[in-house]
């Protein structure tokens, strides 16, 4: 890997709908950062435990086939070398239970979907530059 390529931000996607991932996928990659998708909870799960590297940002749902998102978020939040990557989730559900719910699980943002992709892609470039 050249010095170029490893400097790409990465996200990691963990998005059920493959419409919603795909538009995620391409709005990213349109902006210079690497993308990893995971299609459900379980898959998510195991790329937690076995992923050699961290992602930059997890963009992550709340509703997910096997694993919900509030489990992912407890699961990178108890590994020690994931425990400071930025979580944005992803939910259609707008109630303010749910939004509490995943800032207490320990996500550090929580956007609503239908989202605006403008929006969305400064909460991204906010949490990447945080990071830098």
């Amino acid at each position: 890997m050249s010095n170029e390529q490893a400097s790409i931000p990465q996200v990691m996607v963990v998005e059920d709908d493959d419409h919603i991932a795909q538009v995620l996928r391409f709005m990213l990659e349109r902006q210079g950062y690497g993308v990893t998708h995971l299609a459900d909870g379980r898959a998510a799960s195991e790329h937690i435990a076995n992923a050699g590297t961290t992602p930059d940002l997890i963009l992550l749902d709340v509703m997910l086939p096997y694993i919900d998102g509030f489990e992912l978020v407890r699961l990178v939040r108890e590994r020690a070398a994931w425990a400071e990557v930025p979580i944005l989730m992803l939910t259609a559900k707008n109630t303010e239970r749910d939004t509490v719910r995943a800032l207490d699980a320990g996500a550090n943002d929580f956007v609503i979907k239908p989202f605006q992709p403008n929006e969305l892609l400064a909460r991204v470039r906010r949490f990447l530059k945080a990071g830098a």
